[in-house]
Formats: C-alpha cells, structure tokens, sequence
C-alpha cells in the first residue's frame, strides 16, 4: 500500500495558517493546540486519557519510525488525541519487527486527522509566545474563511468537565483479590501504567467512575484512595472536589497525581489557573524540598496550582518545585495523610526518578 499525501492546511486561532501534507484519516479535526517534547513513547501520549480534546505537535523529528505496538503500550482504550502535528513522519514504513502495524494504520483506523511536512519548531515558537489557543486540522478543505467559522465554534479548554467523558463507565478490577492492599481508584481519565505501579506493589485496585457516590466508593473498604490524572479544567469539576474533601475526612492514605494534585489542592482551598502554556515532554526538572535532590520528570498538564494560595495554606507543605519556572510540583497535607504531585512518575513514557512516591504511598497504607 502506498502513502499518497494530499496537501493540509492548520489554521490557529489567531489566523495564523501553516500548510502541509496529510496524514491519518482525510478530514477535518479541531481542539487546543499544545506540544509535547518528548524524544519517544508517542503511542503513549496519543492514548493518554490527559490529551482528550487536544492536538498534539509532536516536536521530535521523525514520527512513526518504530510503528504501533497494541496493549502494552496504549494507556487506555482507544487514542484520546483530536489530531496530531509532525514534521517527518513514517506512513507504512517502521524499523520494529515486533510493531503490529504502521502509525498510518493506526490513525486511519482510529480517525485521526493529522499534518506533517512543517516546521514544527515554527510552530511551537508561536504557540510559546503567542500562548495556548485552539487550532483545526483540515485535508478535505482549504477555505481558510469557511474553516475559521468552524475554529470559532470550538470551546476554550478554561471552563470545560471532560473527565466525565473518559472515565470507565463501570467500577472494575485489576490484580490479585489476596493482595495485601485495597486500594479505590477514582478515575477521571487514569493512565493504564499507574494502575499497573500499583499491582506490582500488591495491590488490588477496584476502578470507580469519576461521578461515583461517595458512600459506594467507601463501602469497599479500601485502604487507601488513588486520585488520578485526566483531561480539562479542574476549576469546572466541583463535584470532584466534594468527593475527594469526603475522602479526606477518613484520615486514611490518599494520593493524586497531575489532575489529581489539582483536585487535591482545591479540596484543601488552593485555586487553580490555566497556564499560557502547559508542561508536555519527559525532561522537566523538578526539585524534591524534602530530600534536596532533583529529578528528571514526565510531565502532560495545562493548568496549576496557585503558588500564593499554597505557600499561605497552613495545612500544606509544598514538596516538589519546578525548577524552569518554580510552579508547585507537589505538596503534603500536614493534618492528613495525603500528598500529590503535578508530574507523571509512573513516566509512560519517560524515566522513572520517581518511581519511589508509589513506594511512598504504599508505605503509607502499610
């Protein structure tokens, strides 16, 4: 089967218009324009639940090389990206004997619309200065007037729910029923790579959906509470709060992560505030203020907490710092057992410096 690119055009928000070859399904997408400067583990990001309703600039050269490898490396069910941006990119050709098929496969089988043959490094100057915006992705159109009209149309991400959109629809389990832990997972868009950090360490997870009563969750029984990451503005998420400052009360072991250290701020009082331009890639040094060492994270998130907010709350510690523009990477509670950090230490991909906060949880619940 042969690749035959058609001609694409990306059109930002702010009319600024790049033009392109397809790529994917022909068509027309549209969502919040963000890149990720990750060197690799692009499957990863494009099933990353934390991605829904964004299109993604994929900053490394060459995308697609080493193809798609299905289940183990797909952090959820289905790709949650809106459309993907590349510069080279590898239509039916890969290198990996063991990929079960091209990326081009994948996204024809999946819709994805997305553009290659541009300049990415163009692009994500803008976006860094110009600030995060919405975009569209057309290869059936090039009526830049007709395809602002359906740009317009497209919601701002401040002020969306969409973890209700990528939650599971029913609670479900993973592990060893005679694990040593039970652990509840509220899962307002959870990366498949977390759940399995925490079987590892004997656990035994039960899986809510994110809209779950809080009395259901705590007729389990659980031993602790797992807050995980997922996609929108936890500004919009009230009942989110409400669950997880219920949760609190029980003084037992909690734990979140990217959105969850969101949630977790709010429940305890600290706002939130959308970013003009959030933290994707795997090379974010972040500084431990408990230990003192630095570590080399994996970070996909938009919106953080209010430093002010957080330095002034007598109930919090603030743990983790970052240390390109010292926004707050994490924090403790000082009257609960319960801390959150911003980044991803289950690092799908990424490197694993953080590995020790699951260990830390479960030393927790122990």
């Amino acid at each position: 089967m042969t690749f035959i690119p058609q001609n694409a055009i990306l059109l930002l928000q702010d009319g600024t218009v790049f033009k392109g070859k397809a790529l994917g399904k022909i068509g027309t997408t549209v969502g919040e324009i963000c890149f990720n400067t990750g060197m690799t583990g692009y499957q990863e990001i494009y099933t990353d639940p934390s991605y829904f309703g964004q299109v993604i600039v994929n900053t490394t050269a060459h995308i697609g090389n080493y193809g798609v490898k299905l289940d183990t490396e797909e952090e959820s069910d289905s790709i949650k990206i809106k459309g993907m941006i590349c510069n080279a990119y590898a239509d039916h050709y890969y290198s990996r004997t063991t990929a079960d098929y091209s990326l081009q496969e994948y996204f024809e089988k999946n819709g994805i619309v997305g553009i290659c043959d541009i300049d990415t490094r163009q692009i994500v100057r803008h976006i860094r200065n110009a600030g995060v915006m919405n975009c569209i992705i057309s290869s059936e159109s090039e009526d830049i007037e007709e395809l602002s009209k359906v740009l317009n149309e497209c919601p701002s991400m401040e002020g969306l729910e969409l973890s209700s959109l990528v939650s599971t629809n029913e609670p479900y389990f993973l592990g060893n029923p005679e694990a040593k832990y039970k652990l509840a997972v509220i899962d307002y868009g959870c990366k498949r790579n977390i759940l399995r950090n925490f079987i590892e360490r004997d656990c035994y997870v039960k899986v809510f959906n994110a809209k779950t009563d809080i009395k259901e969750i705590q007729e389990w029984g659980a031993d602790g509470y797992f807050i995980s990451n997922g996609p929108g503005d936890p500004g919009a998420m009230d009942y989110a709060v409400e669950t997880i400052s219920g949760l609190l009360e029980e003084n037992k072991p909690l734990f979140g992560i990217c959105l969850g250290h969101q949630l977790l701020s709010r429940s305890v009082g600290i706002g939130t505030y959308k970013m003009h331009n959030g933290h994707r890639g795997l090379n974010h040094p972040v500084k431990n203020l408990i230990t003192g060492k630095c570590e080399v994270t994996s970070q996909n998130h938009g919106f953080a907490v209010i430093p002010e907010e957080a330095y002034k709350n007598e109930n919090v510690t603030v743990t983790h710092l970052n240390l390109n523009d010292n926004t707050i990477e994490g924090i403790s509670l000082k009257n609960k057992p319960a801390f959150s950090v911003q980044y991803h230490p289950e690092a799908a991909p990424g490197p694993h410096d953080s590995n020790y906060l699951f260990d830390q949880f479960v030393a927790m619940m122990n």
